[in-house]
This record gives C-alpha cells, sequence and structure tokens, in this order.
C-alpha cells in the first residue's frame, strides 16, 4: 500500500488563492517588515535598525497586531497583489519567496513546527532593532545586514 502525501499549501496555491489563515500562517514573523526604510533619490530602499514603536524588540514581535493599524496609520496591511510591487520585502520573506516561485527555508515554521527557528537561524529582529520611541533620526541607524 502506497502512502499519498499531500504537497503544503504553500506549494500548490499562489498567494491570491491562499485563504486568510493560510495567508497569515505564511508570514515568518521575523519582524523586518517592522523596521523603518528610507528610499533614496533612486528609489532603492535603505533598512534602518529603527523599528516601529509597536515591535516589541525583545521578541521580534508587534505587540498589538490585529489592532495596528489603529494605533499606526502608515502600517502597511500586506495583500497578495501589493507583493510585486513592494521593493522592500525582505530576501528572506515568504511572501516574496512564494511569490517568485521559490520555497520556503528550513528555518520557516510551516516547515520544521518551531516558531523560534526564525531567531535561531539569525533571520529575525529580535534583539537587533530598537525601538522608534528612542530615536531622533534614524538616517543614523542604517544596516546592511546580510539577510535583508
Amino acid at each position: 500500500m502506497t502512502e499519498k502525501t499531500e504537497k503544503p499549501f504553500w506549494q500548490t496555491k499562489s498567494l491570491e488563492e491562499m485563504t486568510r489563515e493560510e495567508w497569515e500562517a505564511l508570514c515568518d514573523r521575523c519582524g523586518k517588515c517592522c523596521l523603518r526604510k528610507i528610499e533614496d533619490d533612486d528609489g532603492d530602499f535603505i533598512f534602518t535598525c529603527v523599528a516601529c514603536t509597536l515591535l516589541d524588540t525583545e521578541t521580534g514581535l508587534c505587540k498589538n497586531y490585529q489592532n495596528r493599524k489603529r494605533f499606526v496609520p502608515d502600517c502597511i496591511q500586506l495583500k497578495p497583489e501589493m507583493v510585486e510591487n513592494i521593493g522592500w520585502l525582505p530576501i528572506t520573506c515568504a511572501y516574496r519567496l512564494i511569490f517568485n516561485g521559490e520555497d520556503l527555508p528550513e528555518w520557516h515554521h510551516l516547515k520544521c513546527g518551531d516558531f523560534q527557528a526564525v531567531q535561531e537561524a539569525g533571520v529575525s529582529v529580535k534583539g537587533r532593532a530598537i525601538s522608534e520611541d528612542f530615536v531622533g533620526d534614524i538616517e543614523e541607524f542604517t544596516v546592511n545586514w546580510e539577510d535583508l
């Protein structure tokens, strides 16, 4: 008797075909999208280590994800149709990877079953970001992390 194994949803569905639950599950919780970015004159994005006021820099997670738009009006609520046009999505972003036809990395919680693996892989902003509450000029806090 041969056991049939089903492929996971991210290998069989486009971003547009995913349910809301699948879409939300795809996020690896790295916190990189919560970093403040500077757009230069050429339209390139420069990341800083300055995080949105709602990002808990000790955990790398949003302190109020469900209500973030109410407290941070410029917070981007990413949608499938936006992925192609957002130039600042990190190279490790699951949404970007799936859009580009790539698989999730081995440290992604949907593959390994461990939400802490993103931190253990060194891909999270946990412990590498500072809150914008403590920063004046963010241009003094640009970063060049390999995984951005």
